[in-house]
């Protein structure tokens, strides 16, 4: 296999040869045709996530053809169109049970590496998919059979993105129709919650980023108002915008500094609820006044959009078969495994909803 790997943070990414093996019980083997260049990836590389441990082939959000499969898989086969889940769910523990399997306590990730070909090092994968490599080995219930008419590049967001930012509004925050919510941030995952509470029936959506091209964007994806925080109180404009209340719901889609997380508290209404998206580098500190809780409002966490893959990503293609969720319309580029460097540099320029990545 070819895959796109991380030596050492702020280093460029360097295309090496692999070999993997074949899958064993209950696993499956995916050849990849494409793959999403997420936010997730980036702090990695920018050396923000210091727990996955390098070297690290990166990519979490991938779509493929299973090449094959292991002992005991019953839900796939060959040839079938799948993307693929990072959070892989044991089925057992509580949070499973629960229905909650994006927070399962015991993800399933195969515990076999790729290993180099001139060397025999083994390579880590992130989050056990490492989506920038051509082939995967995945268990059965992280490959989520899809229609084989969706498209893999527009398939493959669903594995992360859409599912964590449109899930965050109508499975975490469950916004209700007619209410407003502003949404810090316009990048990949931002506009899929802007899309989300369109989806969910919201009628004023407030977008807030530093960059123009991306309110367009924002506008573009269901904001029905922008607000460009460099050059306006984003927490007065919003609230200018809602009668003086603030919104019913305020989503941080950033996860970069303290200042959105905390004025996502500000500008909500009583009882106003703030969901935490952005996924923050390690050490970031986020303090309050007490007090800025004390007319009931609610902060909460939001991780893969409170998802459960093998119903969250059908029902989500069957929106964007309808016209209902944009997905043609995020894929801003695609460019070949071996142009992952050039991917990176166009996120951090804020030029693109979503870059996706093809393999020969």
């Amino acid at each position: 296999m070819k895959a796109a790997v991380l030596y050492e943070a702020q280093t460029p990414l360097v295309i090496e040869e692999l070999d993997i093996e074949e899958p064993g019980p209950g696993q499956v083997m995916v050849k990849m045709m494409a793959s999403g260049v997420c936010h997730s990836d980036w702090h990695v590389v920018k050396g923000e996530w210091t727990h996955l441990p390098l070297p690290i082939i990166l990519g979490h959000e991938g779509a493929g053809i299973v090449e094959a499969t292991g002992p005991g898989v019953n839900n796939v086969k060959p040839g079938d169109h799948v993307v693929l889940a990072w959070r892989s769910q044991c089925s057992l523990c509580e949070m499973c049970q629960l229905g909650w399997p994006a927070l399962c306590y015991d993800n399933q990730y195969p515990k076999q590496k790729p290993t180099l070909r001139s060397s025999g090092q083994e390579i880590n994968q992130m989050v056990g998919v490492g989506s920038f490599g051509s082939y995967q080995i995945v268990s059965e219930v992280a490959a989520i059979p899809i229609d084989k008419d969706i498209p893999f590049p527009q398939a493959s967001l669903i594995g992360c993105g859409v599912t964590t930012g449109v899930g965050a509004a109508i499975n975490t925050a469950q916004v209700e129709a007619g209410t407003t919510a502003a949404v810090f941030g316009a990048g990949g995952v931002g506009l899929n919650v802007i899309q989300g509470c369109r989806i969910a029936g919201a009628t004023t959506i407030i977008a807030v980023d530093l960059l123009d091209n991306k309110l367009d964007m924002a506008r573009e994806f269901g904001a029905t108002h922008t607000v460009n925080a460099g050059e306006e109180d984003a927490v007065e404009a919003i609230k200018s915008l809602t009668g003086g209340y603030g919104v019913h719901y305020a989503f941080e889609a950033i996860g970069l500094v303290e200042k959105p997380f905390i004025q996502s508290i500000l500008c909500t209404r009583n009882r106003g609820m703030s969901i935490w998206v952005g996924h923050a580098p390690h050490g970031t500190r986020v303090t309050i006044d007490a007090r800025d809780l004390m007319m009931e409002k609610i902060i909460m966490g939001s991780l893969y959009g409170s998802g459960q893959p093998l119903i969250t990503f059908p029902r989500l293609l069957n929106l964007y078969k309808q016209g209902e969720l944009m997905l043609d319309e995020l894929v801003s580029r695609t460019y070949p495994v071996e142009r992952i460097n050039d991917a990176f540099e166009a996120l951090g320029k804020g030029e693109v909803a979503r870059s996706t990545l093809s393999f020969d």
